[in-house]
């Protein structure tokens, strides 16, 4: 069982060279891979597992911000080494969705409807398992700049 999950066939088929590079340094000749995808599928499955956890690892490891956008709230996620420090704002009316621009266009017009707040926490797991339980739930990768924004508007407020 993959320690995140198996990456899917698109996934893999964007890193092709990085998986038969995966299959070179583990001593897998592409006629052995062949073979075992056909005669030994579990071994097969258990090396696309290997892959897929590497893969995620890696990925894992050099994300720094994450954020969850649903129609009413927004939670940008800093990923340190130690904890995690969350920036979110939150809106009370139900005519703006925040997952579109003009959403976010309109928070900025309309603040009495609008509240930011932010938090942190240790990690109680390993940083990374923690990260991909987040995007397994809706999060995704993101640059910083929505965390960097929100925490303006929470320095605003203090």
């Amino acid at each position: 069982m993959p320690k995140y999950r198996l990456l899917t066939i698109e996934e893999l088929n964007d890193l092709e060279k990085e998986f038969i590079d995966f299959l070179v340094i583990n001593g897998v000749t592409a006629d052995e891979w062949e073979k075992l995808k056909k005669d030994e599928k579990e071994k097969a499955e258990k090396i696309l597992e290997q892959f897929s956890d590497v893969v995620w690892e890696g990925v894992l490891r050099k994300t720094k911000f994450l954020e969850h956008r649903s129609p009413q709230e927004i939670r940008a996620f800093q990923c340190l080494q130690g904890k995690i420090i969350l920036m979110g704002l939150k809106v009370k009316d139900p005519t703006i969705d925040l997952t579109t621009k003009d959403g976010f266009k309109r928070i900025q017009t309309n603040t009495p409807t609008l509240s930011v707040y932010n938090s942190e926490k240790l990690y109680s797991r390993k940083r990374e398992e923690e990260m991909f339980d987040l995007i397994q739930s809706g999060a995704i990768i993101s640059d910083g700049n929505l965390f960097k924004t929100i925490a303006l508007m929470v320095a605003d407020e203090s």
